[in-house]
């Protein structure tokens, strides 16, 4: 079995807020989530004693999928790199 098996997945869009390396202006930035939470039972039929031990130590996480966003100031415009946010959170 794949992985991907073991979850749901959806979009989701959360604010952050982020620095500007350029013009140093901070501000509200929309980044885009993958969310996989952990299914409630393991799909049945094709699974092995490898994947069943597998679905128990998966847990639900978010992985980042904006690496680069680009600046709000008028003036400015330029693309910087997300950083101080992690690019994988896992979910209680």
């Amino acid at each position: 079995m794949d992985e991907r098996d073991f979850y749901d997945e959806k979009d989701a869009k959360k604010p952050h807020s982020l620095t500007c390396p350029h013009c140093r202006q901070a501000g509200e930035y929309e980044l885009s989530w993958l969310v996989r939470t952990k299914k409630k039972q393991l799909p049945g039929g094709r699974a092995d004693d490898r994947d069943r031990a597998k679905f128990a130590k998966a847990q639900s996480y978010m992985l980042r999928r904006d690496d680069m966003v680009m600046c709000k100031n008028m003036r400015c415009r330029k693309r910087f790199e997300v950083a101080g946010v992690q690019s994988v959170a896992f979910l209680d």
